[in-house]
C-alpha cells in the first residue's frame, strides 16, 4: 500500500491529525496496534485552546455532549468532609475568548469523536497493525508491521505514544527526569456510595492517598491514587477495593466493578529531535507529562494541529518541504514550555487556571512568524488569532474554520478574500494561518506576497 502520509497510533494526537488531512483531501492512513481504540479515560482534561481547535476540527459540539464541566474538589480527612474548593482560578470569559473553562470528557470518548469525525471524512484506521520497522529513502519511508504487512509513505507521523516504536525505529532519544518517586496508579471504577457533585480527594496523613473524580458523560468515577514509595501497584478489582477502603470510609464492596487500570510513575520527557528526514514526532512520542494540569493530551493535539496544514501544504505543491522543518522549530519549544508547566502543577508550584487553559501561548519567536509594523498593537504576528467580529458583523471563528489561511485587511491580495479585522486587534493588515495563529501582519500589504508563497499562503486561498 501506498499513501502521502502514515500516522501510527490512534489515540487523540493521531486522529486529529488525521482529521485535520482528510479535510484537505490528504491521503493518509491511520494504523493502531490494538484491536480497536484504547480503553480508558487517561488524558480527561480538554483546555480551552484545544476546544478552539475541536470548532475548527467540526467537533467541538460532540466533544461538550461526551462530558461535562470539572466539579469542585471535596477534600477528605480522617472520614469527614473538611472543605471544598475549585479545581481551577477561575478565567474570565470575553468576545476574544469564548472558552475559558476545561471539559472534563473521558480521553476513550475523545477518540470515539474523533474517529467518527475521521470516517465521516472518508479517512480510516486500520486496527492490529504493530510496527516493527521504519525504513527511509530519498523520497518516503516504509514501515513494516507485526502482522507482515507495509505500507510506504511520504512522510510518516509517530504519533504511539510514550513508548514509541517509530521513535526507537529511527533512533531519537528523550531526554527527561522523574517529577515524583512515588508510584501512582489510575482507573475507571464504578463505585456506590460517593454523590457525583464533587471530585472527591482523601489524602492520608503520610502524603498519599485517592481521588475519586465522577467522570461526566459516563456512568464511571477515575480513581487517581499517590501510593507509599517503594510500593508494588495491584491494578486488578481486589486491589482496587483494598485501595479504596484504606483511604476512604468507603467498604470494599462499594467498588463494584473495574473497566480499567494502568499504573506509571510520573515524568518529564522530551524528544531530542521532533523530526527526522520524512518521520516527524507528535504527541506523547515526543513528550511525556505528568498528568497534572491537563497538559499532556492538549499540547499532544496542539502537535497535530501544526502539523496538519504544514504536511497539506507541501504535498499540495504549495510550499517547499522546509516549511516541515518550523513543525519541529516551533512546537519542541512550545512542548519543553508545558513540561515545565506540568511538573509545576504537579509539584503544587503553579496553580490551574490562567497558566493551563493553553490561550497565551504562541510562536512570536519562530521562523515562520513576520511583524513588520513599527508599533504593533494588542495583537502581534505570532500571537494566538482571538475570537470577535468585525465591523460587518462577522465572526473571526466563523471566518478561521476550514483549512485555509485568512487575510484581514483592507483588500483582497492575489485573489485571496479579505476580511476587516475587529477593532480589538488593533491597527494593521493580518494574515491568520490555519491553524489559528497570526503568521505576518504589517501597516500595509508591502512584504506579504513574498511571505506568502514561501508558506503556501496564498496558493491555499
Amino acid at each position: 500500500m501506498v499513501v502521502d502520509v502514515l500516522i501510527v497510533g490512534a489515540g487523540p494526537t493521531g486522529l486529529a491529525l488525521g482529521v485535520d488531512l482528510a479535510r484537505r483531501g490528504v491521503d493518509a492512513l491511520v494504523v493502531e496496534a490494538g484491536e480497536r481504540l484504547s480503553p480508558g479515560s487517561r488524558g480527561k482534561g480538554i483546555q480551552p485552546r484545544t476546544q478552539e481547535v475541536f470548532d475548527d476540527l467540526g467537533v467541538r459540539d460532540a466533544i461538550r455532549a461526551a462530558g461535562g464541566p470539572y466539579p469542585p474538589r471535596l477534600i477528605w480527612k480522617n472520614g469527614e468532609q473538611v472543605g471544598t474548593k475549585p479545581m481551577f482560578d477561575a478565567v474570565p470569559a470575553d468576545e476574544g475568548a469564548p472558552y475559558t473553562e476545561p471539559l472534563m470528557v473521558a480521553q476513550w470518548r475523545t477518540q470515539e469523536v474523533l474517529h467518527a469525525r475521521l470516517r465521516e471524512l472518508g479517512g480510516r484506521v486500520a486496527f492490529g497493525r504493530a510496527v516493527t520497522e521504519v525504513a527511509q529513502e530519498a523520497d518516503g519511508a516504509t514501515a513494516r508491521f507485526a502482522d507482515g504487512t507495509a505500507v510506504r509513505a511520504r512522510y510518516v507521523v509517530a504519533a504511539d505514544g510514550g513508548r514509541s516504536a517509530v521513535r526507537r525505529a529511527v533512533g531519537v532519544g528523550m531526554t527527561g527526569e522523574p517529577v515524583d518517586p512515588n508510584p501512582f496508579l489510575v482507573a475507571d471504577l464504578r463505585v456506590r456510595g460517593l454523590d457525583r457533585d464533587h471530585w472527591h480527594t482523601f489524602v492520608g496523613d503520610d502524603g498519599n492517598g485517592v481521588a475519586l473524580c465522577p467522570l461526566a458523560g459516563t456512568d464511571d468515577f477515575q480513581l487517581g491514587a499517590k501510593l507509599p514509595e517503594g510500593a508494588a501497584p495491584d491494578l486488578s478489582l481486589e486491589g482496587m477495593r483494598r485501595l479504596v477502603s484504606t483511604y476512604t470510609p468507603l467498604d470494599p464492596s462499594d467498588v463494584t466493578e473495574l473497566r480499567w487500570a494502568s499504573d506509571f510513575r510520573p515524568r518529564a520527557a522530551l524528544a531530542d529531535r521532533f523530526r527526522v528526514g520524512r518521520v516527524f514526532l507528535a504527541g506523547d512520542a515526543a513528550h511525556v507529562h505528568s498528568p497534572a494540569g491537563g497538559q499532556g493530551l492538549n499540547t499532544s493535539v496542539q502537535d497535530a494541529y501544526n502539523l496538519g496544514w504544514k504536511l497539506g501544504a507541501v504535498l499540495g505543491g504549495e510550499a517547499p518541504d522546509a516549511l516541515l522543518d518550523t513543525y519541529e522549530e516551533e512546537r519542541r519549544a512550545n512542548a519543553a514550555a508545558m513540561l515545565e508547566l506540568s511538573t509545576g502543577v504537579h509539584r503544587g508550584e503553579v496553580r490551574r487556571g490562567a497558566a493551563t487553559v493553553q490561550l497565551g501561548l504562541g510562536y512570536r519567536e519562530s521562523s515562520l512568524t513576520r511583524e513588520t509594523r513599527a508599533d504593533p498593537g494588542p495583537v502581534r504576528a505570532g500571537d494566538r488569532a482571538p475570537d470577535g467580529h468585525n465591523a460587518d458583523g462577522v465572526r473571526m471563528f466563523d471566518a478561521f474554520r476550514g483549512p485555509h489561511w485568512t487575510l484581514l485587511g483592507p483588500e483582497p491580495v492575489d485573489g485571496v478574500r479579505s476580511l476587516p479585522a475587529p477593532r480589538s486587534y488593533g491597527p494593521g493588515v493580518f494574515l491568520v494561518r490555519p491553524d489559528g495563529y497570526v503568521g505576518w501582519a504589517g501597516e500595509t500589504t508591502e512584504g506579504l506576497r513574498e511571505y506568502a508563497r514561501r508558506t503556501g499562503a496564498l496558493g491555499a486561498g
